[in-house]
Parts: structure tokens; C-alpha cells; sequence
């Protein structure tokens, strides 16, 4: 049997358990060390000090705007391919691919132009204080122009793992991984590059991701064929690519908006405070990112049952996904919330802060003890929270997988837009600091109970089905 065949055959008829673990677990790997040379980069930039760490956290959603564009063509071309796939049409199947691919490179090139023409205003717009746009514009001077290779990877990845070959998308994000974690060190201390140099590591990491996935391409290893002649803008394309895409980069945009209304309300307590939240940010979406690695992998086995109408594959899918994705959100959660001053002074310059794991912060510069305490106090209430993103994750890409972009598009708007929003910009009236540090966990908990009126009528439906 040929790796084509293997494919197809894991998608749609290989056990839940199996197929999950060959799918989620390859794409939860490489979102996690993704997710984890994010947090290798605050740690070495930390070292700088809290201005260097306050721009990196301020630049940060910035990039993840841009990103949202491989997002916005990739998951929404990745679902579309995995239920063509389903129904056996793999010539629209590769128009998709090659329609998504070219028109994310496209638009990315034209915004990146457009952030770096308006960089100050932007990084102002992002809640940089005036102490650090000098930091923030030369990082994201290098950081964004390199996000031309990131989203590529992110348009890719979605693609990749929509026709089952989730271990190509865990090498491309494991290679570049390594090489930021190594690179880091090198370039900010050892060649005295400072907040440069992590940009640098950032960026040389997504080219190597871009040289696994162009080597996949040209070995004809992919299902695919990327082909500009196959470029097709008809109408079904486009508005199935888009029902889908669009509410993924508006989440994609809500988590950037999040950041910096967290960020502008953080910046009224000073630097430590957005160096703080800012570390949590990095430490939750480590968790966040790994379970969205892990639903990767449940999204094309829920989007190919549904196309092939084997409903009891579904059901079993999400029952199965739901439980391992609580089980791990819970574990993540627990240390977190055991441990949050251990692990926050972790990101703050070395040497200064002596820390127990009881909450005690001593021996250490006024700022960086403000920054422990600022970030400890969050970690633990978001690490009680975050034991519900996975039920909340799985059913938001659930609706995503099975085309249904409305639905789709309120429940994933719900986390760091519909509920988080009004309670960043009213909490902190009444509450001062607490309402910024609670806001995010208070939003966590509204998105799980509109999650549980949205999945009983979901489940009725499949059920008749």
C-alpha cells in the first residue's frame, strides 16, 4: 500500500484511538515545541531586562495577525479538502490546496508591507509604553518581515495534516524549534545582539520549517500537486475556503486584540505589570497551542466521516477527543495553578529573584518582584481555567470541520472576543489590577457554558443523522 493510499485509510476507516494518536498526537507535538521556542524566546529575552520583555509581549500580536493569514486560508482550505476527500474528489481537492497556498503568500507579502510602513503608530496601537518602542520597533523589524515564511508554514501545516500526513507537519515545527532554542543563546549574549538577535534566531528557525515542507513538495510525497495554473477563484471555492477561514482568523485577530487590551489596561500599573502578564500569555497559549495540535488532528477525521456519512465514526471521535484533551488541560492546569510563582520567576533577569514554590518572592529589584507577583497571581486563576479549553476546543473546531461557519465562527469568538472583551474593558473600573488579571479565566468560564448549550443541539442532529 502506498503512503496515498495509507492516508486515506487512516482518515476514514482505521480505529478512533489509532487514528487520533497517528494524527493529534504529530501535530500536538509540533504545536507544543512551537509553543514552547515562543516561551525559549521570552526566557533568553527576559535576561535583557522588563523593556525588552515588555516588547516582545507587545509585538507578539502583531505577528499573530499577520500569521492569521495562513490560518485564514489554510484551516479554512483544510477543512473543504478533508470532506472532498471524504466524497473521493481529489481534482477540486487539489485546486483547494493550490488556490489557498498562492493566495496566503500573496496577501501576506501586501500586509507585511503595510505593518512595517506603519510600524510606530502600530506598536503604539498595541499598547507599547514610552519606554519600550525603541525595543519593539527592532525586533519586529526582523520578526515581521520573517512572518512571510510563518505563514507558509501555518497555510502548509493545515494542509499537510488535512490529508493525514500529521509527522511531516510535527518535522517542519520540530526542526525550526530546535534551531530557535539553540540560536537564542548564540545571538542575544554570546554575539551581543541583545532583543536582535531573538528575532534573528525566530526568523532563520521559520526558514528551515519552509525548507521541510518545500522538500515534502518537490519529493511528491503530498496527496496535492501545488500548481499556480491551478489557482481556481470560483465562487464554491472561495466561499467554502472563506465560511471557514474567516472566522479563524477573526479568532486569530480577537487573541491579537486581546493581548493588547491586556497590554494598554497593564500599561496604567507600569512596565513590570505588562513584563508579567505578558509571561502568562507565553505560558497559557503553551497549553492552548497543544490541545489546537491535538484537534488538528481530530479536525480531518471529523471532517472526512462527516463528507463519507459514517456518523457513528464521528460521534466516537469526539467522545474519544473530548476525554484526552480534558485529561491533558486538566494535568497543565493543576501545575500552574501549584506553581505559578516557581515558574514565572523563571522569566525574569537571573540572579536577582529568590523564589519558593509557596509564593514567597524576596531578595530581588522592586520591578522584578512586582513583575512575580503581577504574573502569579494570574497564572494560577488562568491555570483553573484552562481545565475547560478542551471540551470549549473541541467543539469550536468541531462546528469548523463539518462546514458549519456560523456556528463555528460564535463559539470560537466566544473565548477572547464575545465574553472576553466587555470584561476587559469594564473589570478593571471596579476591580483595579484584580479585573486584568481575572479577566481571562472569567471569560473562560462564560465560553464553556454557551459551549454546552451550542453541543446538545449539535449531538441531537447527529444522532437522527
Amino acid at each position: 500500500m502506498n503512503s496515498q493510499s495509507k492516508k486515506m485509510e487512516l482518515l476514514g476507516s482505521a480505529s478512533i484511538p489509532s487514528a487520533l494518536l497517528a494524527m493529534g498526537i504529530p501535530a500536538m507535538i509540533g504545536m507544543l515545541v512551537n509553543a514552547f521556542y515562543n516561551l525559549v524566546d521570552a526566557y533568553f529575552v527576559s535576561g535583557l531586562g522588563k523593556i525588552q520583555m515588555g516588547a516582545i509581549s507587545v509585538v507578539y500580536p502583531l505577528g499573530q495577525v499577520i500569521v492569521g493569514l495562513g490560518l485564514l486560508f489554510g484551516n479554512g482550505a483544510a477543512s473543504y479538502i478533508s470532506r472532498l476527500l471524504g466524497r473521493g474528489d481529489k481534482e477540486n481537492a487539489d485546486k483547494v490546496a493550490s488556490t489557498a497556498l498562492y493566495s496566503s503568500i500573496s496577501a501576506g507579502a501586501v500586509i507585511i508591507i503595510i505593518s512595517m510602513m506603519s510600524l510606530p503608530s502600530i506598536l503604539k496601537l498595541l499598547g507599547a509604553t514610552d519606554s519600550i518602542p525603541p525595543s519593539a520597533a527592532t525586533y519586529a523589524g526582523i520578526y515581521i518581515v520573517s512572518c512571510i515564511f510563518n505563514i507558509f508554514n501555518v497555510t502548509m501545516n493545515n494542509i499537510v495534516t488535512s490529508e493525514g500526513a500529521a509527522k511531516t507537519t510535527m518535522r517542519a515545527l520540530l526542526m525550526g524549534a530546535i534551531l530557535n532554542i539553540a540560536l537564542d543563546p548564540l545571538f542575544i549574549y554570546i554575539f551581543d545582539l541583545g532583543i536582535a538577535g531573538a528575532a534573528m534566531a525566530t526568523a532563520i528557525s521559520q526558514v528551515v520549517s519552509t525548507c521541510v515542507y518545500l522538500i515534502y513538495i518537490l519529493r511528491k510525497k503530498s496527496v496535492f500537486h501545488f500548481r499556480i495554473k491551478d489557482c481556481t477563484y470560483t465562487r464554491e471555492i472561495l466561499s467554502e475556503i472563506l465560511k471557514i477561514g474567516i472566522p479563524t482568523l477573526v479568532f486569530q485577530i480577537l487573541t491579537s486584540v486581546s493581548i493588547s487590551l491586556i497590554n494598554h489596561a497593564a500599561g496604567d500599573y507600569g512596565d513590570s505589570a505588562i513584563a508579567g502578564m505578558g509571561v502568562v500569555t507565553r505560558l497559557i497559549s503553551m497549553g492552548s497551542l497543544s490541545v489546537f495540535g491535538f484537534i488538528k488532528g481530530f479536525q480531518p477525521i471529523a471532517g472526512y466521516s462527516y463528507g463519507a456519512k459514517k456518523f457513528d465514526r464521528l460521534r466516537e471521535a469526539i467522545k474519544i477527543s473530548l476525554l484526552w484533551s480534558t485529561v491533558f488541560c486538566v494535568i497543565f492546569g493543576l501545575v500552574l495553578a501549584l506553581f505559578p510563582v516557581a515558574i514565572v520567576s523563571q522569566f525574569t533577569p537571573r540572579g536577582h529573584i529568590a523564589s519558593d514554590v509557596l509564593g514567597t518572592v524576596s531578595q530581588g529589584p522592586k520591578g522584578d518582584a512586582e513583575t512575580i507577583r503581577i504574573g502569579a497571581t494570574s497564572l494560577r486563576a488562568n491555570g483553573i481555567s484552562i481545565m475547560l479549553f478542551g471540551f470549549y476546543t473541541v467543539y469550536s473546531s468541531l462546528f469548523l470541520a463539518l462546514g458549519k461557519g456560523k456556528e463555528g465562527f460564535l463559539l470560537g469568538a466566544c473565548r477572547q472576543g464575545i465574553c472576553f472583551i466587555p470584561v476587559i474593558l469594564l473589570l478593571p473600573m471596579f476591580w483595579g489590577l484584580n479585573g486584568i488579571l481575572y479577566a481571562q479565566p472569567i471569560a473562560d468560564v462564560l465560553s464553556a457554558t454557551i459551549t454546552v448549550f451550542m453541543a446538545v443541539p449539535l449531538h441531537r442532529k447527529l444522532n437522527k443523522m
